[in-house]
C-alpha cells in the first residue's frame, strides 16, 4: 500500500497542504491513505505521523513531498529511516 504524509506548521498554509496532497496523490497515495498534520516539524511526537508509522507494514511505501515534511530533526530522520529499513518499508521523500 502507498501512504502519504503531509504536514504544515499551521492551518493558515492551506495552499501548501493542498499542493502536498496533490503531489502525494500523483505518487499513488489516496485520500484514505494520506495522513495530514498541522504541527511543527521540530516537534518529535506528532499524532498523525505516529498513526502512520503504526499502520505501515512490510512492502508498504511512505511518500512525503520533502524531507522537512517528515521532520526537521536529523536524529528523528535517522530513526525513521532505520524504522523503514528494519520493516522493509520504502520511504520516498521529495
Amino acid at each position: 500500500m502507498i501512504y502519504g504524509y503531509a504536514r504544515c506548521s499551521t492551518d493558515e498554509t492551506k495552499q501548501d497542504i493542498n499542493r502536498q496532497i496533490r503531489e502525494l496523490k500523483e505518487g499513488g497515495a489516496t485520500k484514505e491513505t494520506i495522513y495530514l498534520e498541522y504541527e511543527s516539524g521540530a516537534k518529535s511526537d506528532r499524532a498523525e505521523l505516529n498513526k502512520l508509522l503504526n499502520v505501515v507494514k512490510e512492502g508498504d511505501t511512505i511518500l512525503a513531498t520533502e524531507v522537512s515534511r517528515i521532520t526537521r530533526s536529523t536524529k528523528q530522520l535517522c530513526e525513521i529511516i532505520e524504522f523503514a529499513q528494519d520493516r522493509k518499508i520504502k520511504l520516498i521523500l521529495g
